[in-house]
């Protein structure tokens, strides 16, 4: 004869009735506040409960306005489970960083095994856009500015060899393929971006660059926004083949839109106008053939004594084949690089 233990009344009970449901219903900071996907906004209205810990949570002035009661407060694990006794549903907002307390909690009763457990379900209410994490970006470098010691004292003057610093590296990762130093470098030119944005922002100039009334004359303060629509102007405006009436079958006809348009946008009265002298010399000597090619200019080459001279015809020949005569030596550098490291014994 086996003895049995008699059953736990209380068990029993539990078991038999429905044991509910709980919602976690996160948000994106990044997507406006009330802006809610349509089954979020049907979980939050069929809710028996509706529960946020953070009383300034961006999402609750849009849930008053559409007649959705929020409740105050911050329950635990057991609480929350009791609450949706009955068949019960409760809906919990998270905070922006989430409630590693409350899922914590909820995942050791679970685990435990002594509870019947009601259904739990995690409600996306609002997705981040392609893109998104660019706000991140900006939202952060702002802190940055205002409360680093180093950053909120840097100016554009400053922060200029770091462009090119990081422009340089990008190359580099580029043409080793390396697609994680890749990404991590793109990362390190964009802070460039929002960083120069971020100084522009405060409306302040160089000691000596002029005073207020050429500054305003020069635009005077801008923020990423003005930086970043900019852009989209031109890429619309130099894209006509894309968001206009124009056609375009070959990447030659692309190009002779974009310098088209841009002759436009900058009234240039040369077709040297707007290249930098300061690059690397074989990049300035093969922009300027290129330049004069496009313009269709007969322009003779200079000659002279000197290695210069020799340098300036073999750039202008490798952009004319569709060379980049920096890509090419760098490249061979590379091998000679290596072909001396040989000759040391280094790295065998």
């Amino acid at each position: 004869m086996t003895d049995h233990a008699p059953a736990d009344p209380a068990s029993t009970d539990a078991a038999a009735e429905p044991t509910g449901r709980i919602v976690l219903l996160t948000t994106s900071h990044r997507v406006a506040p009330g802006v809610l996907s349509w089954p979020a906004w049907r979980t939050l209205r069929a809710a028996d409960r509706v529960l946020c810990a953070d009383p300034g949570h961006p999402q609750l002035p849009y849930l008053r306005e559409a007649g959705i009661e929020v409740e105050h407060e911050a329950p635990d694990a057991h609480a929350l489970v009791d609450a949706c006794a009955g068949g019960r549903t409760v809906v919990v907002l998270p905070g922006g960083e989430g409630d590693q307390r409350l899922t914590d909690g909820l995942a050791r009763l679970a685990g435990s095994g002594r509870f019947s457990m009601p259904d739990l379900e995690l409600l996306p209410g609002s997705y981040d856009l392609p893109g998104a994490r660019l706000l991140d970006v900006v939202q952060v470098m702002d802190r940055v500015r205002r409360e680093c010691p180093w950053t909120s004292q840097q100016t554009h003057e400053g922060l200029a060899k770091y462009a090119i610093e990081e422009a340089y590296e990008l190359v580099e990762a580029i043409e080793a393929g390396d697609r994680t130093e890749l990404r991590e470098e793109l990362g390190d030119v964009l802070l460039q971006v929002v960083f120069h944005a971020r100084i522009a922002q405060e409306g302040t100039v160089a000691e000596g660059d002029g005073d207020d009334e050429e500054e305003e004359g020069a635009g005077g303060a801008f923020s990423i926004d003005d930086v970043a629509g900019t852009l989209v102007e031109k890429l619309i405006n130099r894209h006509p083949h894309v968001f206009g009436d124009a056609s375009a079958e070959t990447p030659e006809d692309v190009h002779e839109h974009w310098q088209r348009t841009k002759a436009v946008e900058k009234r240039r009265e040369s077709v040297t106008d707007g290249i930098p002298l300061g690059q690397p010399g074989l990049a300035l000597a093969a922009k300027l053939a290129g330049r004069a090619r496009a313009g269709e200019l007969a322009v003779e080459l200079p000659r002279g004594e000197g290695v210069g001279y020799e340098l300036l015809a073999l750039a202008a020949r490798a952009e004319e084949e569709g060379i980049d005569p920096e890509t090419a030596l760098r490249a061979a550098a590379r091998v000679y690089r290596d072909a001396i490291r040989a000759a040391e014994g280094v790295g065998e």
